[in-house]
């Protein structure tokens, strides 16, 4: 699994940008909680997305709370930690947190291309 470092708010220009052609993921981790370790650690485990399917990116909230925050802002999702976004066609279409953080999730509301 190859993680995009998250680490500037203009990133998510990008984003919304990309997930016009390919759904993006945004993993907030908190390096300091186990239950975000944990569900990190699922997600990669279980990552069976071809190359290209699926554009993955990782924020590390403790350094980038500013990014955090206008993730929330941007999407217009409550903060969660730990907490993955799915972005298609420029808008989140799904968000969960903590152990409802799955591979499955994740791909059952992949829209369909």
């Amino acid at each position: 699994m190859n993680w995009t470092a998250l680490t500037k708010e203009s990133q998510l220009n990008q984003i919304i940008e990309k997930s016009k052609s390919v759904p993006c993921l945004i993993f907030k981790h908190s390096t300091t909680c186990p239950i975000s370790s944990m569900a990190r650690h699922r997600v990669e485990g279980k990552w069976d997305f071809a190359d290209g399917e699926i554009a993955a990116y990782y924020l590390d909230l403790l350094s980038y709370r500013s990014v955090s925050n206008a993730i929330a802002e941007v999407f217009g999702v409550t903060h969660q930690s730990p907490q993955v976004l799915l972005i298609q066609d420029g808008m989140c279409t799904f968000d969960t947190s903590h152990l409802d953080i799955s591979v499955e999730g994740i791909r059952s509301n992949l829209q369909a291309a």
